[in-house]
């Protein structure tokens, strides 16, 4: 008979079929017994009895049907436990008795700086709980560079250190940071104050901080200064000499220029111009200064001479020549009046008061200076006379006690101001407050605000540039200066009285005003309007104030204007 080959137990899929009881199963599993041998003495059971699965039963061994050669009837027997035969067909039941274990495989060569799959999945796990949900930093770097996998995996004592560690080592950037980040701060400056206000003042005034608009000015909230001149007039033959004054601006609105050894008076109201005089002989004019009324005009010659002139006819009254003993007074470089009193400053340091009442008009001299007297100025009420010089001295004089030149106290100076470190030229007092305002050359492009009743120095301005002129506002307590090198232009800002701290913002500036170093410089009658001089032979006229209306209102309230509440000094016009 050919036997049908037996298929092994793992590969044998458990049927899902259920066998009907027959009555022939049934009597046989009657006859498998599943518990211990029945003792003796037992009561013995139904041999049909199925209501107790758990008794043990007994039944004879049926016959093995099997054909392989080489079986034994020993063998038989001995695998009829666990044996279950299915229609008529015998399979066996196969016990296992210890866990699968696969086989091992041969460890793969890796380099070492690939982590192994235990060390990867140790990393994974302990840094990400949830690989769906990743933090911020890990999400902005890719897997190999996470922080978290890099110290897992340096802090396994037998793994080696990654490839990405050392690189990180090697590069110095740690691990933990941005690649693609901004660039770090740059060092910060040196806190030195000294330092800092070096670089200040090597920087021009259209690098400065706080710098206007690109049309060349700054604005205030209530007003705008225009950076255009309202008038421009050709200036042929004015020399370009910081020590000189050459223009000069009267009551009468009528503007006083000197031109090489020539005078020439411009009247702003009607536009015309009229040729004063010339200087004797071979020298020129230094200086031109108007008297208060505006009726005279002093005109300051080279030989250090003063003519007399007068403005309404146009004719020379008088020349004060010096007076032997001070010949060697060298050029008349400024000129200030008060009341009658002439002042002349000379290029040996020299200061001479004249008065044109009468013929002797050397009156008084005072030496405090050892350079050139290049600026000059008394105040409104004649109490202080200032005089700067190429000594780079400011000195104020007490003019009061009667005529100048009335005692020998007067021939040495109240103050004496040495803070400058330059020559100083740019004098003027302050309409409002007894303040002084002086500003030095270019080694010095500061000005220092003075208390001309105590003496004692208020504020300092830094501007970085030659000051040629200063100039303070009727209406407003501001200050307004002009420049040479290497800014050219004009400067208007508010400064502080005793009482408040200055403030150092700019309310404008005009750049580059004149091609070349604006020298000369005066203000109108009402003080809105600022002539300018340079070498560039021309003469601008700025309108760098507007005048404040005063109003009277009424008791009511109605806030109409009256034309009795307006001020007192005119506006004059440009033509």
């Amino acid at each position: 008979m050919t036997s049908n080959p037996k298929t092994p137990s793992r590969f044998r899929s458990r049927s899902d079929a259920k066998t009907p009881l027959t009555p022939s199963l049934i009597s046989s599993f009657n006859a498998v017994s599943l518990g211990s041998p029945r003792k003796h003495g037992a009561a013995p059971s139904h041999p049909a009895d199925l209501s107790n699965p758990f008794l043990a039963r007994s039944r004879p061994a049926s016959p093995v049907k099997r054909t392989t050669s080489g079986t034994t009837t020993s063998q038989s027997s001995s695998s009829n436990a666990g044996v279950i035969r299915k229609g008529g067909i015998e399979s066996r039941l196969e016990v296992v008795s210890h866990d699968y274990h696969p086989p091992s495989r041969p460890e793969l060569k890796r380099s070492r700086s690939t982590p192994s799959t235990r060390e990867r999945t140790i990393s994974s796990s302990s840094t990400h709980p949830d690989r769906f949900i990743t933090t911020r930093e890990d999400a902005a770097l890719p897997s190999s560079l996470s922080s978290g996998a890099t110290d897992a995996t340096a802090g396994t004592a037998t793994s080696s250190p990654g490839h990405t560690a050392r690189l990180a080592n090697a590069t110095g950037v740690p691990l933990n940071k941005r690649v693609l980040a901004y660039h770090e701060a740059p060092p910060s400056s040196s806190s030195s104050t000294f330092l800092t206000a070096q670089r200040n003042l090597a920087r021009p005034l259209y690098t400065r901080d706080a710098l206007p608009s690109s049309n060349g000015t700054s604005t205030s909230k209530t007003r705008r200064v225009p950076t255009t001149p309202e008038r421009v007039l050709d200036a042929p033959g004015m020399v370009d000499d910081f020590y000189l004054n050459l223009v000069s601006w009267s009551a009468l609105n009528v503007v006083g220029v000197a031109l090489g050894e020539s005078t020439y008076l411009w009247n702003a109201e009607s536009g015309t111009v009229s040729h004063l005089g010339d200087a004797p002989g071979d020298t020129y004019v230094a200086s031109v200064d108007f008297s208060g009324d505006g009726a005279y005009l002093g005109v300051g010659l080279g030989t250090g001479a003063i003519e007399l002139w007068d403005v309404g006819s146009g004719t020379k009254l008088r020349t004060m020549a010096p007076s032997s003993d001070a010949a060697s007074g060298g050029q008349v470089a400024s000129l200030s009046w008060f009341s009658h009193v002439l002042t002349s400053g000379h290029s040996s340091g020299t200061i001479h008061h004249h008065d044109v009442r009468v013929p002797r008009h050397l009156v008084a001299s005072l030496h405090g200076h050892t350079g050139e007297v290049c600026g000059l100025r008394w105040s409104a009420g004649g109490e202080v006379l200032a005089s700067g010089g190429n000594d780079n001295v400011v000195n104020l004089w007490d003019g009061r006690g009667g005529d100048v030149g009335g005692g020998n106290a007067r021939g040495a100076p109240k103050w004496t101001k040495r803070n400058h470190t330059a020559a100083v030229k740019a004098l003027s007092f302050s309409p409002w407050s007894p303040l002084l305002a002086s500003g030095g050359g270019t080694s010095d492009t500061c000005i220092h605000i003075w208390n001309i009743t105590t003496g004692a120095r208020l504020h300092t301005y830094h501007t970085g540039a030659q000051v040629t002129g200063v100039h303070w506002a009727r209406d407003r307590k501001e200050l307004l200066s002009t420049h040479g090198f290497p800014g050219n232009g004009i400067c208007g800002g508010p400064r502080g009285t005793q009482a408040a701290p200055a403030q150092t913002s700019k309310l404008f500036e005009i750049r580059d005003a004149h091609d070349s170093r604006v020298l000369f410089s005066a203000l109108s009658p009402n003080g809105e309007v600022l002539v300018t001089g340079a070498g560039d032979e021309n003469l601008k006229f700025w309108r760098v104030w507007e005048a404040k209306e005063k109003v009277r209102k009424g008791k009511t309230g109605s806030g109409k204007e009256d034309g009795e509440g307006r001020s007192g000094r005119g506006i004059l016009g440009i033509r």
